[in-house]
């Protein structure tokens, strides 16, 4: 008799957990970020389903139900994005059909949206320099936000009120207002589908991989408020601030995947890694500001009952020994180009490794050479348990057949 969905579900549910508590599951779990790619395998282009979210759930469910992954992800948060992003005139972001074409993924706008001088008002008080600084540089659409008083300096009918309330009648202000009333009515829309997604997968014996989203605090602060070329800067200008900063966002990102984690009910969290890659800082820099507000936010994680999924991006080969320093079996590191093998041999008793089957390889390589290269991975970071399967990233225009090769041979040839 064929397992029912509910039975599926656990099992698979089962599978993962062994493999992140370094045990023999029964076989290697299979979790892959579809990205945009389930949006090509049902005919649609990345436009399509960044702003239909009818064509978007059809291309992930037939995606789900053809491959099935031993968890999937809800493709609301990331995708469904074009109405919510418009309605706010988001700077930080290009997506396809607004300042891309149709048939390609993101690209992220860098800049500088915090300036080195603002540090100070940063690190005193963070929810005024969001509302009357950040904001208006981020969401066009609420640039008159830059025209707010202090918020702080209305307190009562004789000190503040009587002038205090006139910006918000002004017309750039009502203009605001409603982008930001609509903008709510439109991430509404998001989280009501995404919720929906999940519950129909759940129903299917499907579980997802993840219930929330983080980020290390200097990952946060160098890639939204001070750039890439301002976070270099500082590590040599201005150490202590930068130090300090990434303290005063460790415990936002801590209650970030918490509280998401929370309204899901799912406790896995990622948590990609950008700026802590072998090429961007020296070791030395690694250890002075990226790993301490990083490991601290791993480990209050993982004692929080949570379990973080860091997805490290890029190659950061020299960074194992350094990064293994947390709790036994309680978290997942992915890899994109680190050594994977050199990994399983730092990493292999401390974590559960994921990964990393090349891009390169989906998109150009044969189904041959992707069941080669699964054999390897299986028999080398699979030995022994602790390891799941994955491509090295999202792989928005891999060969279905390579995609295919994938999962088959791991079904197949992946048993304990």
């Amino acid at each position: 008799m064929a397992p029912t969905p509910q039975e599926q579900y656990k099992e698979r549910e089962k599978r993962v957990l062994d493999a992140i508590a370094l045990k023999k599951p029964d076989r290697v779990p299979i979790m892959p970020h579809f990205s945009f790619f389930s949006a090509k395998y049902s005919g649609f282009t990345p436009e399509e389903v960044m702003y239909d979210p009818e064509k978007l759930w059809k291309a992930q469910w037939r995606t789900l139900t053809e491959f099935e992954p031993d968890m999937d992800n809800s493709p609301f948060g990331l995708r469904f994005l074009g109405p919510l992003l418009e309605t706010l005139d988001f700077r930080q972001l290009k997506w396809p059909g607004h300042g891309l074409s149709s048939d390609v993924s993101y690209q992220f706008v860098e800049g500088e949206y915090m300036k080195a001088e603002e540090y100070d008002v940063f690190l005193g008080d963070l929810t005024d320099f969001m509302i009357r600084t950040y904001w208006p540089r981020i969401f066009g659409s609420l640039k008159a936000f830059e025209k707010l008083p202090p918020l702080r300096d209305i307190i009562t009918y004789s000190i503040g009120t009587a002038f205090g309330f006139g910006i918000f009648g002004s017309p750039e202000m009502v203009a605001a207002l409603d982008a930001l009333k609509k903008a709510g009515e439109k991430s509404l829309q998001i989280s009501q589908y995404s919720r929906l997604f999940a519950e129909k997968a759940r129903e299917a014996g499907f579980p997802m991989q993840y219930g929330g989203y983080s980020q290390a605090p200097f990952d946060t602060l160098g890639d939204y408020f001070r750039g890439t070329k301002g976070a270099m800067l500082d590590m040599y200008r201005r150490p202590d601030k930068i130090i300090k900063a990434c303290e005063k966002l460790l415990p936002i990102m801590f209650e970030v995947a918490v509280n998401a984690s929370k309204v899901s009910g799912n406790p896995r969290i990622f948590m990609p890694i950008h700026k802590g890659i072998d090429g961007f800082m020296s070791e030395e820099q690694f250890k002075k500001f990226f790993w301490p507000t990083l490991q601290s936010l791993i480990v209050a994680l993982i004692h929080e009952g949570l379990t973080p999924c860091v997805l490290w991006e890029g190659n950061c080969t020299t960074r194992l020994d350094i990064i293994k320093d947390i709790p036994e079996g309680k978290a997942i590191y992915a890899f994109e180009a680190t050594d994977i093998f050199k990994a399983k041999e730092v990493l292999g008793h401390k974590v559960c490794i994921r990964g990393n089957v090349p891009l390169s390889l989906l998109v150009t390589g044969t189904t041959e050479d992707v069941q080669v290269y699964c054999k390897r991975l299986i028999d080398v970071v699979g030995k022994d348990g602790g390891y799941i399967m994955d491509a090295a990233a999202g792989f928005d225009d891999a060969k279905p057949e390579n995609v295919k090769a994938m999962f088959d041979h791991t079904r197949e040839y992946g048993v304990y």
